[in-house]
């Protein structure tokens, strides 16, 4: 069978909605899951990201393998198909089913999704992955709030990825004090208002403009996890690593929760599996093996210096970054942001 291209594909997708929505009107959801359902499944993130992309490829994997029965998956990478910025649009319209999203990206969208990225707060749930399981109440409590927007993230990937560090060529930043005047890379809005107060101005470029921005100077420092460092070569322009965990993302899978709710028990079932697996073998994995014992030493071998913050600039930069869980607490509601802050802790 010919495979549809983007353009192809795009054209025809809300015909294809639009007559799923009739035939579940008019028959009856049963008769309208008479084969199995097609997942139209996406992720911007290339093969060349060797630490994230291999999980997201085993979740495919394993549906095409184990499920075959319960569903199909028809799984677009690189952004072949929707771009990052337009993935999110392209969930709620139809187009696509099933998406693998990194949490800061989109915390502007679903402003849950920044305790994830929480300054001050980040390496809790990178040490701790086990509280944002599936089913457990941190996990819950995000899915009560994306169900506001229609969202349900099947899985937050078993843990937040190693912190996003700040990463310089010629401007070297190895102090906080080194931050001040200096144009950095950022993704997520907790990010940019953690690091104001420190004379940075911030920038946000996506991962796939990042390396131009680096070898051009538009940016002197960039803020990012090892693995965009690595899957996006930065390595061949930066030299130096301040390993302030700043902020950090999960790359979680999310669907629409009508389109989840409709979907036949087998269906919902194969998912939970293939995310079951997930959530074990992404962001645990990839933290505890692959980060040290492949990336990190490719670091080392490319010349990169690596500054550590002295215990006096990590409580100075937690303070300073209290103001940003109180904004955050205010667009999420206090209440659920502060339980979401508790429970990242581990408090019950």
């Amino acid at each position: 069978m010919k495979r549809a291209n983007r353009r192809e594909f795009l054209k025809g997708a809300a015909l294809g909605m639009g007559a799923l929505a009739v035939g579940t009107r008019g028959m009856g959801l049963p008769k309208a899951w008479a084969a199995p359902p097609t997942l139209t499944t996406v992720t911007y993130l290339t093969p060349a990201y060797e630490d994230l992309f291999p999980p997201i490829q085993g979740f495919v994997d394993r549906l095409k393998e184990k499920h075959a029965g319960a569903v199909q998956v028809d799984f677009f990478h690189s952004g072949t198909l929707v771009k990052a910025d337009d993935q999110t649009a392209a969930l709620r319209a139809g187009t696509i089913h099933v998406m693998f999203h990194t949490s800061s990206y989109i915390t502007r969208t679903f402003p849950i999704l920044g305790i994830t990225g929480l300054p001050g707060l980040v390496d809790e749930l990178y040490r701790h992955g086990e509280r944002l399981a599936m089913e457990g109440p941190l996990w819950k409590l995000i899915n009560d709030s994306l169900a506001k927007d229609n969202t349900f993230m099947l899985t937050a990937g078993g843990a937040v990825l190693e912190p996003e560090y700040i990463w310089s060529g010629a401007q070297k930043v190895a102090s906080l004090l080194d931050l001040k005047g200096k144009r950095c890379r950022i993704v997520s809005y907790e990010a940019e208002e953690a690091l104001k107060p420190y004379g940075t101005a911030a920038a946000r470029i996506p991962s796939s403009e990042l390396y131009l921005a680096v070898q051009r100077g538009t940016v002197d420092a960039t803020l990012a996890n090892i693995g965009t460092v690595m899957g996006r070569k930065l390595y061949e322009q930066v030299k130096h690593c301040y390993k302030l965990p700043v902020t950090g993302f999960t790359i979680s899978i999310f669907l629409l929760k009508s389109f989840w709710d409709k979907l036949p028990e087998n269906a919902k079932a194969a998912l939970w599996d293939a995310g079951k697996w997930y959530e074990e073998n992404s962001a645990p994995m990839v933290n505890k093996k692959f980060y040290p014992e492949v990336y990190w030493p490719r670091i080392k071998q490319a010349g990169i210096q690596v500054f550590e913050p002295t215990q006096q600039e990590i409580e100075d930069f937690r303070q300073k970054s209290r103001p940003v869980w109180d904004w955050w607490k205010k667009q999420v509601g206090e209440q659920v942001g502060q339980r979401a802050i508790d429970l990242t802790m581990g408090k019950a």
